[in-house]
């Protein structure tokens, strides 16, 4: 009884100490947690409404704006956790975080474009050399 009561109280200690290192960690840097918060489900929103006017809602790709969100937040935990623990890497979460932001904001605009929403022809023909992968505006 004493044994198992020991071991519960450690464990609980050692989830406390690991969440409260990540609220910490996420309080610090609640801005970059949003930025790729808003660029992921702004581009899932806009891609899912994308996806339906060309094929029909189809749950599974709806699905990886999750997967991509839980990504790249630990991809973003893990920067920052490296940032904190090693002095001189404070160039991380730029250099790696910075050009998922641009990308996924060239895929927002891209469709934006598709659904209708954007209508600037200049910036149409940019993302149609841009971004072929998702096919032809209709």
């Amino acid at each position: 009884m004493k044994t198992s009561l020991i071991i519960i109280l450690t464990l609980t200690t050692a989830c406390a100490f690991i969440g409260s290192y990540f609220m910490e960690l996420t309080a610090d840097n609640i801005e970059q947690y949003l930025s790729v918060a808003f660029v992921v489900f702004a581009d899932g929103f806009f891609g899912v409404w994308a996806g339906t006017k060309a094929e029909g809602f189809q749950t599974c790709k709806a699905l990886k704006v999750l997967r991509t969100f839980g990504f790249w937040v630990v991809m973003l935990s893990a920067i920052l956790t490296i940032e904190k623990g090693f002095t001189g890497t404070s160039w991380l979460s730029e250099t790696i975080i910075a050009p998922f932001l641009v990308f996924q904001l060239i895929s927002i605009f891209k469709n934006a474009s598709m659904v209708g929403i954007v209508k600037n022809e200049l910036l149409i023909q940019i993302l149609d050399k841009l971004d072929k992968h998702k096919g032809e505006r209709q």
